[in-house]
């Protein structure tokens, strides 16, 4: 986009959105006004008052954004004509000294500090050299935290792969476009960890690599706070500090009873300072070290994980990553060792090297009451609420449609929900969708607002280059990953060892007399409410 080039067009947007404002304070006038005249209306008028406020808040949102993109405009383009009118014999002192002058005048016009506005200085020109990105946020149909989201994690990678992660989002005629609710649709913490397992999936150097050296930069920091506290965090592979959280968490929900006054967050704490220190147990409030229940008699059950590896990658025929449930991308290497022996708390998830969709969690024959829950949760991955970042240690399973009103217990009728949007799920009028196998449900507000949900972009695994070499001379090729479709059909006879290997894998499921099918069980089978009653964070299978 040329400088100056886009500003005209986004404030049409504006102008329009400005006078959708009007129309809506027009008419909230006008209903005010006939609510002190007619007598009996006021239900009516009050809802339709209500539904007035929603309306302004979507069109406010959507002004904010497209004065977003007017202010990213301008200051890409306050940047591009400080450097036009640059000699071109300029030093590259006086050069650095032109870019601090204009990013001190930004500062200063929108009385921010000069660091705030060196980001936005980037944040604008990245966002701005991305069509996609910017019509999208010109449009209102994303926020600036969005595009400030795009901006980050394009920056470091190539402009052909910010190119394609753009597109992956923006584009519905891109190779495996994203799924679900729309990018500006999701709150922004969830927009980022999807576009960051995009990024770390497609990103030009391979994630072992990056990870090897943020493992050697792994560190503990120390920040005093106000009132007497601070702050203590550990840079660490993430596998290692997932299972710290894991395990700490599980501890807690242990401790939790009608004698416990303290609440799952401060309990968390408690008990990584007593590990840590050394006490052995984690003190009750105004306590010292030493003078409560120990650690080791409370009852600290597993916090099982999920991994979901890619067939090849798990197999070590390619670094392809893998997914840990509750982090995001992680090395193969790191998967391979977390799954090796059968690693306590993690079970390992494979899926299909043709389309990337989950192909088993252990055996085929299961217990019940606990790959149906690891079903749903590696389906939904959090709770399935419009906005809810909630994730699985703390959700509960639920019928989609209520078991009084008809509703099947399976798969397509059970979603995640946390505990707070599972009370108003059945306090209020919102209302699930459907769901299936692999997609979880959509829900609609009472006032007709539907929100899609939220669904992970399952791609076609990487094959290993000497197993593509035995089809290239095949007729027919899925340029979008490489493989043919003679190899998605005959793979299991070209590579028997694949086969083999998948057999000789660990397994955590027992094939005994106890392992049963649910399709056997009846409706009203009591091993049912077992399995809605048991948290996924506490089941004791491996």
């Amino acid at each position: 986009m040329g400088i100056g080039g886009g500003v005209g067009v986004v404030l049409e947007g504006v102008r329009a959105s400005v006078a959708a404002l009007d129309g809506l304070t027009f008419e909230d006038q006008n209903l005010e006004d006939a609510a002190m005249t007619a007598v009996g209306s006021g239900v009516d008028v009050l809802q339709r008052r209500y539904e007035i406020r929603l309306e302004r808040l979507e069109v406010a949102a959507r002004l904010e954004a497209q004065l977003a993109a007017v202010k990213a405009q301008d200051v890409a383009d306050t940047v591009g004509f400080q450097e036009a009118m640059t000699p071109p014999d300029a030093s590259d002192s006086d050069r650095t000294y032109v870019q601090m002058s204009v990013v001190e005048e930004i500062a200063g016009v929108l009385a921010i500090s000069s660091a705030a506005a060196g980001a936005l200085v980037e944040q604008s020109r990245r966002v701005c050299s991305l069509p996609l990105a910017f019509r999208a946020l010109a449009a209102g149909a994303m926020s600036w935290q969005h595009a400030r989201i795009i901006a980050d994690e394009t920056e470091g990678i190539t402009p052909e792969s910010a190119a394609a992660l753009v597109a992956h989002f923006f584009d519905p005629a891109a190779p495996h476009p994203a799924r679900g609710a729309a990018p500006g649709d999701l709150v922004p913490s969830r927009f980022r960890a999807k576009v960051r397992s995009w990024r770390e999936r497609h990103h030009p150097e391979s994630i072992q690599k990056r990870h090897a050296k943020g493992a050697a930069d792994r560190r503990m920091e120390y920040t005093p706070d106000t009132d007497g506290m601070a702050w203590l965090s550990l840079y660490l592979p993430g596998d290692t500090a997932c299972a710290i959280w894991n395990r700490t968490t599980a501890t807690a929900r242990g401790l939790q009873g009608p004698n416990e006054p303290r609440t799952l967050t401060q309990l968390r704490p408690d008990i990584a300072a007593s590990l840590l220190l050394g006490a052995g147990h984690a003190t009750a409030p105004g306590e010292a070290a030493g003078a409560a229940g120990a650690i080791g008699k409370v009852p600290a059950p597993r916090a099982d994980v999920l991994v979901t590896v890619p067939v090849f990658s798990l197999l070590g025929l390619t670094d392809e990553p893998a997914m840990l449930d509750g982090f995001g991308p992680i090395p193969a290497s790191m998967a391979r060792k977390l799954v090796a022996g059968g690693a306590d708390s993690f079970y390992r998830v494979l899926v299909d090297p043709r389309d990337g969709t989950p192909l088993e969690i252990g055996r085929k024959n299961y217990r019940l009451t606990g790959p149906i829950k690891h079903w749903i949760r590696l389906r939904d991955t959090k709770c399935t609420f419009p906005g809810c970042t909630n994730k699985t240690p703390d959700n509960d399973t639920d019928h989609l449609q209520a078991w009084e009103h008809g509703g099947t217990t399976d798969v397509s009728n059970l979603a995640q929900l946390c505990p707070k949007h599972h009370r108003l799920k059945h306090h209020s009028q919102w209302t699930p969708g459907p769901a299936n196998k692999n997609e979880p449900p959509g829900w609609t507000s009472p006032t007709g607002r539907h929100y899609n949900p939220e669904q992970q972009d399952a791609e076609p695994t990487h094959w290993p280059h000497w197993l593509l070499a035995l089809f290239s001379d095949a007729p027919e090729r899925d340029t979008s990953t490489g493989a043919t479709k003679q190899a998605d059909e005959h793979a299991a006879a070209y590579c028997p060892c694949l086969e083999a290997s998948l057999e000789n894998l660990p397994q955590w499921e027992p094939d005994d007399e106890a392992s049963i099918d649910p399709s056997d069980l009846s409706p009203d089978d009591p091993l049912w409410a077992e399995l809605l009653a048991t948290p996924f964070a506490l089941s004791s299978q491996v």
